[in-house]
């Protein structure tokens, strides 16, 4: 995977390099001294995962992950744990509390690898309009078809999924970030931090909100604007 560490501390930088090293499966394309540097790297390369820092000077770590593109894994790097509530609402892989251990540094990369890996085996399989997944929910593994899923929300440690005719959500210990891997992006797409929708699904949009049935999903600033290009490429 290919990976930059953004911090504006030279012995974190230096850490994280030694780190990055020694994991045979990540590659650090860049070490950068501050989240505006780091900006224009991801301009000009494709880069799977960033080890982001939260205080740094001029843009701090959660300005940047809003202004970066979903599909870039970042892992949190930070002195301070009141942030970490806000970093998993940002969906970030994982939140490493410094002084970083390297055991804790490989159990995060470990997840961002295995989310990586899925992501690739989803783009190599044919999306499928008959699909179906299995959710482990209430101790039993259901079968649940993709074109009945109409929307899901994903809350702070479990996950509702809406279907067609089923009267209450389904509850799964899984993350949205996590769906968004394994859903087709042709389908399904992220509206907001908490809130995956079936774009067939949709009633009709008004305003910031997508209407399904007779819920109302906010449609997160940050999501808007690549949401809308999808609508306006199906319009008509």
């Amino acid at each position: 995977m290919q990976c930059i560490a953004i911090d504006d501390e030279p012995l974190a930088l230096n850490l994280l390099e030694d780190f990055i090293r020694k994991v045979p499966f990540l590659h650090l394309v860049k070490r950068c001294n501050s989240a505006i540097e780091a900006l224009q790297v991801l301009q000009e390369t494709k880069v799977d995962l960033v080890f982001l820092d939260i205080q740094m000077p001029h843009l701090t770590g959660i300005q940047f992950m809003n202004s970066i593109q979903h599909s870039t894994m970042v892992i949190f790097t930070t002195a301070y744990d009141n942030y970490a509530v806000e970093g998993f609402d940002l969906d970030a892989v994982d939140y490493l509390l410094k002084p970083i251990l390297f055991e804790r540094f490989i159990k995060a990369v470990n997840k961002a690898h295995e989310l990586h890996e899925l992501k690739a085996r989803s783009n190599s399989i044919p999306e499928d309009k008959d699909d179906f997944i299995f959710i482990k929910s209430d101790y039993k593994m259901l079968k649940i078809s993709l074109k009945d899923i109409l929307y899901l929300e994903g809350l702070k440690d479990y996950l509702k999924i809406y279907v067609e005719n089923i009267p209450k959500p389904i509850l799964t210990l899984q993350s949205l970030k996590m769906f968004e891997e394994r859903l087709p992006s042709r389908d399904f797409i992220r509206v907001h931090r908490s809130f995956i929708v079936s774009l067939k699904k949709i009633s009709f949009i008004h305003r910031n909100r997508v209407v399904i049935r007779n819920t109302e999903i906010p449609i997160g600033e940050s999501y808007n604007e690549q949401f809308f290009k999808v609508v306006y490429k199906k319009n008509i």
